[in-house]
């Protein structure tokens, strides 16, 4: 197997990283970069564990070879905190008690952050189309819902 050298930006930091052609963005994070947040679920695009951010984007990353990647921005669960300070989207789902087993919440956590950052105020509407491509087992969503709006709340400017 053919290896190639790709510089990518992750979570801020440039990284340059030898993979094989066949090397999934997934498991380059994993594997080659020792990110762990982003969770191998289904490893077909269905369950939305492994959703990153590619370039802004929500994106399942089991569905993204590494080789593409060359010269991209690369946000994964472990990128949204900053300076020991939680994203306010996590700080929501822990207030909303929206975590039980944790297994999608990785890739919850990137598509509501991905929702918020095009739409500050979402509906309820807008939020479950937005996690559309994401599956709980547990939960039941109600509680992801009302992390996502809370956040949406607390991230929004007084007079908005």
């Amino acid at each position: 197997m053919s290896m190639h050298r790709i510089t990518v930006n992750v979570n801020g930091a440039t990284e340059v990283v030898d993979v094989p052609a066949n090397m999934t963005l997934l498991l380059m994070l994993r594997e080659k970069l020792a990110l762990t947040g982003t969770k191998n679920g289904c490893a077909s695009g269905e369950c939305g564990a492994c959703t990153v951010l590619l370039n802004g984007e929500p994106v399942n990353s089991c569905m993204v070879l590494a080789v593409e990647c060359d010269g991209a921005e690369v946000v994964t669960v472990e990128g949204l905190s900053s300076d020991h300070q939680l994203d306010p989207i996590q700080q929501a789902f822990i207030d909303a008690g929206a975590v039980q087993c944790g297994f999608c919440i990785p890739g919850m956590l990137i598509s509501s952050r991905a929702l918020l950052d095009r739409n500050p105020k979402p509906s309820e509407y807008d939020i479950r189309e937005a996690l559309v491509g994401n599956l709980c087992r547990c939960t039941g969503y109600r509680r992801i819902i009302d992390a996502v709006q809370k956040s949406a709340q607390m991230e929004r400017a007084p007079g908005d």
